[in-house]
């Protein structure tokens, strides 16, 4: 048995490292349209929560030594942005080499963990394939202010089924984290994936939405607002849900507002 996950992850990364190819130190100091991060800042985060996970599987003891200072951290400035600093102290092409290497790294040692082992984490355990399907969410959901930044698309394929699946399985929880009442049933989902499949999830009712696998995948990890996608959401649980989703851990957060995330031209 392998871990399919650890190879979508690290395509995930190659094709976001391909996009950063060339640019220079001061262009990866450039802001991005994600509550001003910069591209460095994203390269940061991912590295800090790659080699944190890799951590989880590795040396349980060290794990919690960085969740511990992290959770310090969140508690007396209300962000996670000095400490990943502070343990993540490479910047520039340095950085950018460093966690493009240990991705590539992880990726192979992963690919032969059991999927169905248990790992620590923040709060609850997860299993190897969750871990490494947050991985893979985490490198799409802020390449997507990358590829904005740089005015690219990205070119999707099929393993982003693993995000549209994560998107599903928090359904409960999107509503949870927004202290709002989880509905009985979840809203049918009818989505066209990167190949032209047809993906189908959840039950039948007067709740649906539809649309490209792409875009639900955008709204669940907030890099899109509902409105600026090719979704269609029919009955009031999924307009909530549509409004609300939110596939991460932690505090609620507001999805984007309307026009606010999008490929930047010229």
């Amino acid at each position: 048995m392998t871990l399919a996950q650890a190879d979508d992850f690290l395509t995930e990364s190659e094709v976001l490292h391909d996009a950063l190819s060339g640019l220079s130190d001061a262009e990866l100091r450039t802001q991005t349209q994600f509550k001003g991060w910069t591209i460095e800042d994203v390269l940061v985060h991912l590295h800090f929560w790659n080699t944190g996970a890799d951590l989880s599987a590795s040396d349980e003891a060290a794990f919690m030594a960085r969740m511990g200072g992290a959770m310090a951290s969140l508690k007396a400035t209300g962000s996670l942005r000095s400490y990943e600093n502070e343990t993540i102290p490479e910047r520039g092409a340095d950085l950018c080499a460093l966690w493009i290497e240990t991705a590539r790294d992880i990726a192979a040692r992963w690919r032969d963990m059991d999927p169905k082992a248990r790992l620590p984490w923040v709060g609850p355990s997860m299993s190897a394939r969750s871990s490494m399907t947050a991985r893979q969410m985490e490198t799409w959901a802020h390449g997507f202010e990358v590829f904005d930044l740089l005015g690219k698309v990205r070119a999707d394929s099929d393993r982003i089924k693993n995000i549209v699946i994560l998107g599903v399985n928090t359904f409960g929880w999107s509503h949870q984290v927004h202290s709002l009442p989880v509905p009985d049933a979840m809203p049918k989902l009818t989505l066209t994936a990167p190949s032209g499949a047809t993906w189908e999830f959840g039950d039948e009712g007067d709740n649906s939405i539809t649309g490209p696998a792409a875009d639900f995948a955008a709204v669940v990890t907030q890099t899109r607002a509902f409105a600026d996608t090719a979704l269609t959401a029919t009955g009031e649980v999924a307009q909530t849900w549509m409004a609300n989703a939110q596939c991460f851990a932690g505090p609620p957060e507001t999805p984007p507002a309307p026009g606010s995330r999008h490929k930047q031209e010229g």
